[in-house]
């Protein structure tokens, strides 16, 4: 089974950018499509961002669309979110998740992805 590592975290003010990097084991990670979810203590989590196993198509929440931009390298086995105008509520801990299923069925539950990392905290001050 993938196993996956976020990195990135960081302590940011309102306003400013961070990339988040997230690591997968594994010679299947191509064939996986992959997402970030987020969760503010107190909070439930919640989807931040999709990306297809082949790159191609993109989805975000609402909330963040025209801020963050996820990618990835298949050659290196990593998913990125790039975090831009970073506001307070974007404070949270992250994390990325992987889907073998692919399809973009219910892309935003969290149900629908299979391996999940430890996460990586971001905070972000005003």
């Amino acid at each position: 089974q993938v196993q996956l590592v976020e990195s990135g975290g960081g302590l940011v003010q309102a306003g400013g950018s961070l990339r988040l990097s997230c690591a997968a084991s594994g010679r299947t990670f191509s064939s996986y499509a992959m997402g970030w979810f987020r969760q503010a203590p107190g909070k439930e989590r919640e989807f931040v961002a999709r990306i297809s196993a082949s790159g191609i198509w993109n989805y975000y929440a609402d909330i963040v669309k025209g801020r963050f931009t996820i990618s990835r390298d298949n050659a290196k086995n990593t998913v990125y979110l790039q975090m831009n105008s970073l506001k307070p509520e974007d404070t949270a801990v992250y994390y990325c998740a992987a889907d073998l299923a692919r399809d973009s069925y219910d892309y935003t539950a969290e149900r629908k992805y299979d391996s999940w990392g430890q996460g990586t905290q971001v905070t972000v001050w005003s």
